[in-house]
């Protein structure tokens, strides 16, 4: 792979098809890394949605209820094409701008459960795709993001893409056959967290603490310990064992919460999550 001093300084202009929730949380990481230096157009139904996005430097927003070309128009001027609408509209906007694509463009799916074959299908030889698994924490620029290359993507197109996706976090490029699996980790990891953080809050509501207390105490908790794990570079486990003293009550807590088999809960809830994503992607 190119290395990244080998790429130019900013990146090209880029075009996000539906920037909902997850492409408007990347179009704020590209707008506050000052890499979106050929501009990006973003497109959106509503022209209540696309003036959200309007004021933002350096992007062009378009309302397609007053544009109706506003999609094959943002496509055509584009060097890298983000497709973010739902799942089952990709066939549709896909074959929308398969005519107005230059060749060359790279295209980069968002949608969970759309195959690279999919868009290789439609798009024809001549338009590279990737297919990404972003999460949500790119609101705040802590994603991670799984990457997986079509059969045309160049080791320069993938590098491009993956500078694109690092404006809003982490990057993870495996094959698309590992796209799902990684979903069932990254993608769905933060409803786990955020879980375990509500859980954690009503055990502190048992034993007596307000409603503002015990979220102070557990959502901090949770922040702390993410940021002590990411600053210490520690493996988790070396961490933990840190915390927990022999014969203390943390001790004491642990052993119950192992006596749980945490691990088999997990394996299984997350082996879950792949079958269901198995049967989206065939359109159960």
């Amino acid at each position: 792979m190119p290395e990244a001093t080998s790429l130019p300084p900013t990146l090209p202009p880029i075009a996000i098809l539906g920037a909902g929730s997850m492409g408007g949380a990347i179009l704020h990481g590209l707008v506050r890394s000052g890499l979106a230096g050929g501009g990006v157009t973003v497109t959106n139904r509503t022209a209540t949605k696309a003036a959200d996005l309007a004021a933002l430097d350096g992007v062009t927003s378009i309302a397609l209820e007053n544009q109706e070309s506003g999609n094959t128009d943002a496509a055509a001027a584009a060097d890298i094409v983000l497709v973010g609408v739902k799942p089952v509209m990709v066939p549709d906007l896909l074959r929308e701008i398969a005519g107005a694509l230059r060749p060359g463009t790279v295209v980069v799916s968002l949608a969970a459960g759309v195959t690279i074959a999919t868009f290789e299908q439609i798009l024809g030889p001549g338009i590279p795709v990737l297919r990404s698994m972003p999460n949500t924490p790119a609101v705040v620029g802590k994603a991670v993001t799984g990457l997986a290359a079509g059969a045309t993507a160049t080791d320069e197109d993938t590098a491009v893409v993956r500078r694109l996706f690092e404006t809003c976090g982490a990057v993870v490029e495996v094959p698309e056959s590992q796209i799902d699996a990684l979903s069932t980790i990254s993608g769905s990891g933060p409803a786990y967290v955020f879980l375990l953080v509500e859980e954690l809050t009503k055990a502190a509501i048992g034993k007596g603490f307000d409603q503002a207390e015990a979220r102070l105490m557990a959502e901090q908790t949770f922040i702390g310990a993410a940021a002590l794990l990411e600053a210490s570079g520690e493996n988790p486990a070396e961490l933990r064992r840190r915390v927990t003293s022999p014969k203390g009550t943390t001790e004491r807590a642990i052993a119950v919460l192992q006596d749980a088999h945490l691990d088999v809960l997990f394996a299984t809830a997350t082996d879950a999550a792949l079958a269901r994503a198995r049967e989206l992607a065939t359109g159960a």
